[in-house]
């Protein structure tokens, strides 16, 4: 609908004639806003007119008897920025980053396309048109959080101090995920968690659902990194590259990782990024990889340790590592084909070995001629004629 809205008014405004002049109309009007401190907001205005009209934001506060004052592009210490074009028409957004109670007010749109309108000495013939929204800035109610103190069970609970919000339910979230939501209209609302552990440490959000706004308060709930090997047990061929990879699913995220290679006696030597230019570790977050190029069976077999920390403290994970020969893969098929010798050979040995009375029987005499009675047969048949 809108974009058929535009097209009939440009229709409107071609067929008028190119020397005739369309006053500017609005065909959207920037919308009254709510906010807290610190957030941010976006204004938006589009106008249409022969000539194209040209747009331009006003502000009064409302704290003050002084009238509107002109907003430029970079106003307020840069928390002002302004984004226009002018193609088919004309089309403004106003952004107000960093609110804070002083930027509450009455924002005006105002749109012309009068040639004298920005003029210093002539009063324009066409006035300018204006719309106007509110915007009002809040200061963040105080939402009191008690976060778990132990490993058993713990209640999770946000109190909104401030009871001049009406609430029409809660929601809970654990990061991105809805984990609980309700519609009651209390200013306390809970989270059960059975227990803390890894998979229940996170940052949980609980947000206050309300007529005006959404509210909300986090409360993280911590643990110490649960290090896990992605596999226990590695294998690699020698000259090709190894990976090794742990990660730890558990918040606060692992602010350090460390890798280790366990020596025959025991004792744990430090692997240095780029040592021998032959180990690399990429480590981002929750995840750590350890890359070990050209493989050798002697120096690089063994167990390694990955050790990840943060302000709670320091676990770690193994993995074995085990390198095979380059020519293990052909160990197998060598195998096979020694089978297969040794079987013809047996077959071979057997054959030259066997007596000869053990031949078939129909290979002694099997071709000599056999008896016929077909001569007999004959004379018989003779006979019976001559009688």
């Amino acid at each position: 609908m809108k974009v058929f809205g535009l097209l009939s008014a440009a229709v409107l405004l071609v067929l008028s004639g190119e020397r005739a002049a369309g006053s500017a109309g609005f065909i959207k009007s920037p919308l009254s806003e709510v906010r807290l401190t610190g957030e941010s907001v976006a204004l938006h205005c589009e106008a249409i007119g022969r000539p194209m009209p040209e747009i331009q934001w006003w502000f009064e506060a409302d704290y003050s008897n002084e009238s509107f004052s002109q907003l430029w592009d970079g106003a307020r210490e840069d928390r002002v920025q302004m984004n226009a074009t002018y193609v088919f028409h004309a089309a403004s957004t106003l952004n107000l980053f960093s609110l804070n109670p002083e930027d509450s007010g009455t924002y005006e749109c105002r749109a012309s396309n009068d040639p004298d309108r920005n003029h210093l000495t002539k009063s324009p013939r066409i006035k300018w048109i204006r719309s106007q929204a509110n915007v009002i800035v809040l200061d963040h109610p105080r939402i009191k959080t008690s976060s778990p103190d132990g490993l058993d069970g713990e209640i999770l609970m946000c109190n909104l101090t401030d009871p001049s919000f009406q609430i029409s339910g809660h929601q809970w979230l654990k990061g991105l995920k809805l984990v609980h939501e309700d519609k009651e209209d209390s200013q306390i609302t809970t989270y059960n968690i059975t227990e803390v552990n890894a998979e229940s440490s996170g940052q949980y959000t609980c947000k206050y659902l309300t007529t005006i706004l959404e509210l909300s308060g986090v409360i993280n709930v911590t643990v110490p990194p649960h290090v896990l090997a992605y596999k226990k047990s590695e294998h690699g061929n020698e000259g090709d590259t190894g990976v090794l990879t742990c990660k730890s699913g558990s918040f606060p995220p692992v602010e350090q990782w460390m890798w280790y290679k366990s020596s025959d006696d025991g004792i744990l030597e430090p692997i240095v990024n780029g040592t021998e230019e032959r180990y690399l570790i990429k480590s981002t977050g929750n995840k750590t990889e350890l890359r070990i190029h050209q493989l050798d069976i002697e120096k690089d077999q063994g167990e390694y340790i990955c050790n990840g920390s943060n302000v709670l403290g320091i676990t770690g994970a193994t993995v074995a590592l085990r390198v095979r020969s380059r020519l293990a893969a052909l160990w197998p098929f060598l195998g096979i084909v020694a089978e297969v010798l040794i079987l013809v050979a047996i077959i071979f040995i057997y054959e030259k070995r066997r007596k000869p009375d053990e031949a078939p029987e129909d290979e002694d005499g099997g071709s000599a001629p056999l008896k016929s009675n077909a001569g007999a047969n004959h004379e018989n048949v003779r006979q019976r004629n001559s009688s």
